[in-house]
């Protein structure tokens, strides 16, 4: 199932970096998604940089028959490895979010552009669900999780911006 969301942001592209990178923001975008644990690893390759981060979020809002499938708490692993900065000040990089227990993987293009006076970041990618005759189904349950996901990192990003301009 193709997703492909932006985000918006009141900041240069450099400003949005340092954010993503800030174990801070990644500690609080993960206690705003409701994640009842989390931890992130950031690691700075050249001048990009990769950030994975686990947190276990409440599947209350799930489906009953994706809770049979991945039980009372969704373990999640996301994988942002971003590439150098381009002389525009955009930047490129992959996302990966796999669900641990379950065959559903998300992977996408990110980007980080700027557009006016601020930064948008555009992600296009593909969630997959592996599991035969229910993939599609778990496929179309999923998406509104990972696009909820996508809006609460914006949400909380314009707030972390606001807060530390």
């Amino acid at each position: 199932m193709k997703i492909s969301e932006t985000i918006h942001y009141d900041a240069s592209p450099d400003t949005v970096f340092a954010m993503l990178t800030d174990e801070g923001f990644q500690e609080r975008k993960c206690l705003d998604a409701g994640a009842v644990s989390h931890d992130t690893t950031i690691t700075t390759e050249g001048s990009g940089a990769r950030i994975v981060t686990h947190r276990e979020l409440p599947t209350h809002d799930l489906p009953d028959f994706a809770k049979s499938i991945v039980g009372s708490k969704l373990a999640v692993t996301e994988t942002y490895a971003w590439g150098p900065a381009a002389a525009d000040t955009s930047r490129v990089g992959d996302l990966t979010v796999q669900v641990s227990g379950a065959p559903v993987v998300m992977r996408a293009k990110v980007a980080l552009v700027p557009n006016g006076g601020g930064t948008r970041m555009q992600i296009d990618g593909d969630l997959k669900a592996s599991i035969p005759l229910l993939g599609g189904k778990v496929e179309k349950a999923s998406a509104p999780a990972v696009v909820d996901a996508i809006h609460s990192e914006g949400r909380t990003g314009r707030g972390w911006l606001a807060e530390h301009a």
